[in-house]
């Protein structure tokens, strides 16, 4: 049969996928389309990622459902709890600093008439256990905590806050998209009963992420949030993205072999940069957690100074204010206030994400850069007021 695209007859692959490797470039099997072999190749090359993905977090390949992207995982773990245990209860509880991916479905939820119970985290950005026990109502299904911040990097206590939530039968979601392939992850030792990730935060493509289902002790049921064809086993229906699928479980395989010797060596540039920055500068502040913290992550305050007039001055160095995945520095104003911050410092502050491909070098060049950037905008600054001492 012709290649509809070509024109010519492609070389048949073999006719049955085991050790099966994908030519993405050339093949463009549907691995819904079992009936052949393109079809088959295309489903092993599907699961062998699933393998990967699952292994990232020690969990079963069974337990993985693939989607478009985090956003999509928290969807349909909190929409889909909600829906599904409607007749056990009407209670959620959450974080003010999540992710918008989390903090967006739970406000749809509040207005669909579900009780949310919002914690507000300590100075330092973290969910105490204690403040999900007093939260809990005997109407309570669901509690979602993200691993880590988006904005600040801070690690909640995840295993922790797991007790309470066990202890009362009540499903635990986790928005592990920032920590997952930075810090070991565990699904069984922490016990979670959903987790969400996403391929590109661990240098896997973007428009592609997954959703951990538990499968049992006990067993998580979800309602679907799209229906069409069935595909992964009913909870996300639609013809899945082959190519990306494939780099995600290409991109946990890495993230399995480097992140402890990566992750090291990330920590040690951030905290470069961090001291860089404070030795030079006469007020930077941290934000955050000094230690519970992602190693890739850091937020730093500039004593006042709008952190956009400094980024702008930055053209070829990747800061931002804040979640690149969000689009409003406001998500950055909202996170930090809610930490204590006041409206002043937040508008100053810039996160620095690092990643294993970074060096010293860059580092230190940034350092250089941000320094020239922030003391001449202090002198701008300072110059009206010495000015008028003067006069």
């Amino acid at each position: 049969m012709q290649d509809c695209r070509t024109g010519q007859t492609p070389i048949s692959p073999p006719a049955e996928p085991g050790g099966y490797l994908v030519n993405l470039t050339s093949e463009f099997g549907n691995p819904s389309s079992e009936g052949h072999a393109y079809g088959r190749g295309a489903r092993a090359a599907v699961e062998d990622a699933r393998a990967s993905v699952a292994k990232l977090i020690g969990a079963q390949p069974n337990e993985m459902i693939f989607t478009s992207g985090a956003t999509e995982s928290c969807n349909l773990a909190v929409k889909g709890v909600t829906q599904m245990y409607r007749r056990n209860g009407s209670h959620i509880v959450s974080n003010l600093i999540e992710h918008p991916a989390v903090l967006e479905p739970c406000k749809r939820i509040e207005q669909q008439g579900l009780g949310v119970t919002w914690l507000k985290p300590d100075g330092y950005g973290r969910i105490a256990a204690n403040q999900v026990a007093g939260a809990i109502t005997p109407r309570t299904i669901l509690v979602s905590i993200m691993a880590a911040n988006n904005v600040i990097g801070v690690i909640n206590p995840i295993p922790e806050i797991d007790k309470v939530t066990k202890a009362q039968g009540i499903m635990l979601h986790c928005d592990a998209t920032q920590a997952a392939g930075k810090v070991p992850l565990d699904v069984e030792l922490m016990e979670v009963d959903l987790l969400s990730l996403s391929a590109h935060k661990m240098d896997g493509p973007k428009g592609t992420g997954a959703l951990y289902v538990r499968g049992n002790r006990p067993r998580v049921r979800l309602t679907p949030q799209n229906d069409g064809g069935g595909q992964e086993r009913g909870f996300r229906s639609g013809t899945l993205n082959v190519p990306a699928i494939v780099g995600f479980g290409a991109a946990c395989q890495l993230r399995l072999a480097e992140m402890q010797t990566d992750a090291a060596r990330v920590a040690a540039m951030r905290d470069r940069l961090q001291a860089g920055l404070s030795g030079r500068l006469r007020d930077v502040q941290l934000n955050g957690h000094p230690d519970e913290r992602l190693p890739n992550t850091l937020n730093v305050s500039f004593g006042g100074l709008d952190a956009e007039s400094i980024i702008v001055r930055l053209p070829n160095i990747a800061v931002s204010t804040g979640a690149a995945c969000s689009g409003d520095p406001a998500t950055t104003d909202r996170v930090l206030v809610a930490i204590g911050a006041t409206p002043n410092r937040a508008r100053s502050s810039i996160r620095f994400s690092l990643g294993p491909t970074n060096t010293v070098d860059e580092v230190d060049y940034v350092i250089e850069r941000v320094v020239r950037v922030v003391q001449d905008l202090e002198e701008r600054r300072d110059a009206p007021r010495a000015a008028t001492l003067t006069g």
